[in-house]
């Protein structure tokens, strides 16, 4: 009962820096909207990203914090608050690397692909990776909880990926597609890998650890997830 109590009591805190972090990260892009809207969005014509510009490269990194309008923004930052904070809730520090490389392929996607010397700038290509992110999530850690979330976020929203496929008009669908790729690949390559080796480790029952065996029926696992998060 005590390890379990430490696990719920680490989950929770984990949870409310998550919750922190992607509320910050979302007030730094409200921020800088207000700096680019007082200087006449200068900031997103000087610092997107242009196709095929060697010299826009660094704005892979900033175009994520830039938008062309208010209704740009608006329409982003629910979705960046919601996606983001699910995907930051079992480790901020992954949640950070997760961001920096959905920015690479989002941004890339853009560079490589896109026709015309448009500035890009926006947070939908890091929306669409933390809810790729988030959809298979579960499936890369074997974590039921996350794998339910991950269903019904999908189903729930679904819609975004209409804005994800070729010939989308008024959006930048490759940064979309981008943004999506990174999330799953993300998903893969942070996935939790001493879960799954205790998983396939030596031995019956229950593990040193607590983590029920490869024989227990699937309900155990979930039953321990939700007394991880303190609901049973």
């Amino acid at each position: 009962m005590g390890d379990t109590n430490g696990r719920a009591e680490v989950m929770v805190a984990e949870a409310r820096k998550a919750f922190f972090v992607v509320f910050a990260f979302v007030a730094l892009i409200w921020l800088v909207q207000l700096a680019n809207a007082a200087d006449g969005y200068d900031l997103s014509r000087d610092h997107g990203v242009v196709p095929g510009d060697a010299d826009s490269l660094p704005a892979l990194l900033s175009a994520p914090l830039l938008h062309w309008s208010w209704n740009h923004i608006e329409a982003n930052s629910g979705p960046l608050f919601v996606f983001g904070f699910l995907a930051a809730y079992r480790g901020v520090t992954r949640f950070l690397g997760l961001t920096l490389l959905v920015a690479l392929t989002s941004g890339m996607a853009v560079w490589l692909f896109e026709r015309g010397g448009v500035d890009t700038v926006g947070a939908s290509g890091l929306v669409f990776g933390y809810f790729g992110y988030v959809v298979v999530r579960g499936l890369f850690d074997r974590h039921l909880i996350d794998t339910l979330i991950g269903v019904v976020m999908a189903a729930s929203f679904a819609y975004l990926l209409t804005v994800a496929v070729p010939g989308t008009p008024g959006v930048s669908w490759l940064g979309h597609l981008g943004g999506l790729a990174g999330g799953v690949l993300g998903a893969w390559l942070f996935r939790d890998r001493g879960k799954r080796r205790s998983a396939s480790g030596g031995g019956g029952g229950d593990g040193g650890d607590g983590e029920p065996s490869a024989t227990a029926p699937p309900r155990a696992g979930l039953h321990k997830e939700l007394g991880d998060l303190g609901l049973l």
